[in-house]
């Protein structure tokens, strides 16, 4: 029988996913995020090495800017975070349901030597907590 331990971060990950580059222009990233209900998305180089996420609170420094300054724009690059906790593949989910206990964090990138493979998140876990037991 397949345990928390014995599951990972692969088995459960998203793969197809919405990615954006520092140079983008901040405000489509912004409209994309909204088309797609997503509350944040990983941020890769030419390489799709992650760089850096995106995520909501990020996107309301654009609404500060745009604010005191008249108009809303820029680069992903300016807003993003770019301090990222990522997971591996082969991170056990019992490993990544602490992470996410530890962490503000709604998903973490997950990345093989440096290169985005996929991400997963609060609920992908719930799907294996509900998998198991």
């Amino acid at each position: 029988m397949a345990t928390l331990a014995s599951l990972a971060a692969k088995d459960y990950m998203t793969t197809k996913l919405v990615t954006f580059t520092p140079e983008m222009e901040v405000m489509t990233a912004i409209h994309q995020l909204v088309k797609n209900r997503l509350s944040g998305a990983p941020v890769v180089d030419a390489a799709g090495k992650l760089i850096g996420v995106l995520s909501e609170k990020d996107c309301l420094k654009v609404a500060l800017a745009a604010g005191y300054e008249g108009v809303p724009g820029g680069q992903v690059g300016e807003y993003m975070t770019h301090e990222v906790s990522t997971v591996e593949p082969d991170m056990p989910m019992l490993e990544v349901a602490s992470r996410f206990l530890g962490s503000p964090a709604k998903r973490f990138p997950v990345v093989r030597d440096g290169q985005l493979v996929g991400q997963i998140s609060r609920s992908d876990v719930m799907r294996a907590i509900s998998d198991v037991y």
